[in-house]
């Protein structure tokens, strides 16, 4: 059985001995992919670290994070692409909006989301999209930019059964990550009506943690509960869900 954690950071983890522990419990439960999203200019050397460590496991994407879109982010993200030459990136992200934290910056939030999203299409790789609060913002966005090349991941989904179908009706697919696994988290009453074929696993460690760890940091070998709880909610066992979310992730990045 191979799962795929389509969304980890696990290289904020800088000690060695317990990144090759975390690496070792990914592989004890059968987590053999690490797709690793940075956030501003520093996070890039460090997910470059971890993909150099562990170079058959983890696959690098690049972007700037929406909460890291400030006065300079142009500046910010022509470093970012520069690094971008140094690896085979497999996608764009994570990128998008976020309004929980700072409404202010919206404009450039926007400016910034569009700039990368035709860097994705310039390069035809998929984006994975951070969307906190402004998923009409996002959506807005999205369709002003649609044609033939854009596609990717609704990262860390955790919006309504309407909303659901928009993004799959624009070709996206809905990342699903440890809120499915919370008692009043929502996804738990709409995922079983979404086919598996437009989902893809997740984590986005150390945040997010599933039951029975929420409360703790979380990590990447925990996708194994967030495979479990899917499997319940749609009747089937763990190895389909792994073989189809796995499938959709090769779809998606193409490795």
């Amino acid at each position: 059985m191979i799962l795929t954690d389509t969304h980890t950071h696990l290289y904020y983890e800088q000690d060695n001995i317990k990144r090759i522990a975390l690496i070792q419990r990914c592989l004890e439960n059968s987590i053999h992919r690490l797709f690793l999203p940075n956030v501003d200019m520093a996070s890039v050397e460090k997910v470059y670290g971890l993909v150099n460590d562990f170079p058959d496991m983890c696959f690098p994407m690049l972007g700037l994070h929406p909460c890291s879109v400030k006065e300079d982010w142009e500046h910010q993200l022509s470093i970012i692409r520069e690094s971008g030459k140094q690896h085979k990136i497999v996608a764009i992200g994570e990128i998008g909006i976020d309004l929980y934290w700072d409404k202010t910056t919206l404009p450039q939030q926007i400016e910034a989301f569009k700039h990368q999203i035709n860097w994705a299409k310039s390069l035809k790789l998929p984006i994975v999209i951070h969307c906190r609060d402004a998923f009409n913002e996002v959506f807005d966005v999205l369709e002003q930019e649609h044609d033939e090349d854009l596609r990717g991941i609704f990262h860390c989904f955790t919006g309504n059964a309407e909303q659901a179908q928009k993004v799959i009706n624009l070709g996206f697919y809905l990342g699903i990550g440890g809120v499915v696994t919370y008692k009043n988290g929502g996804l738990d009453k709409i995922l079983p009506a979404i086919d598996l074929s437009h989902i893809v696993l997740e984590t986005d460690s150390p945040y997010l943690t599933p039951v029975p760890h929420r409360g703790k940091p979380n990590e990447s070998s925990y996708l194994i509960y967030i495979a479990q709880k899917v499997a319940e909610l749609h009747q089937t066992d763990i190895q389909t869900v792994a073989d189809i979310t796995t499938a959709n992730s090769k779809k998606i990045f193409g490795v």
